[in-house]
């Protein structure tokens, strides 16, 4: 499949999860905005009535990108070979600073840097896939290369 998205097992989940969430709590809350807001009479200047239709927009766009996304999702299962791959938690240190942190590998859909998750679409997730304890890799940035050290492969 051409337009594959690959996802760790929790990820697949997690998507399932806000799709349900979405299609049921979600859509019925919408529903029940826009028949409150359709109760306060003339619609074409009603604000709220304008509001919770643009929600219902908003949210049928996105159960129906997330709808693509579990059809088309490829559960890539761990690699036993001990190199870094999706799903792996990597523990790195910055050779120019000499910073720890950890990242987690998972797939671009499921990407979120503010809490550690890369993309193994991303420069620093592609230089890390394969990579194993004591690897040094160059990742090439906006401020330049950056080195790094993997301590550790989860």
């Amino acid at each position: 499949m051409a337009n594959e998205i690959l996802v760790t097992a929790d990820g697949l989940a997690k998507l399932k999860a806000e799709l349900e969430e979405l299609k049921g709590p979600k859509r019925m809350s919408i529903a029940e905005a826009i028949r409150e807001a359709k109760a306060h009479g003339d619609l074409k200047e009603n604000a709220a009535y304008h509001e919770a239709k643009l929600n219902q927009t908003r949210l049928e766009s996105r159960i129906a990108e997330l709808e693509r996304a579990v059809q088309s999702a490829k559960v890539i299962e761990r690699d036993l070979n001990g190199g870094a791959h999706l799903g792996s938690k990597i523990k790195l240190v910055d050779l120019d600073f000499d910073d720890e942190f950890e990242v987690n590998l998972v797939g671009s859909f499921e990407a979120d840097p503010a809490h550690d998750r890369i993309s193994i679409t991303s420069p620093l997730g592609d230089a890390l896939v394969n990579k194993h304890v004591g690897a040094e890799i160059e990742v090439k940035s906006p401020n330049g290369v950056n080195r790094y050290r993997i301590l550790s492969v989860e």
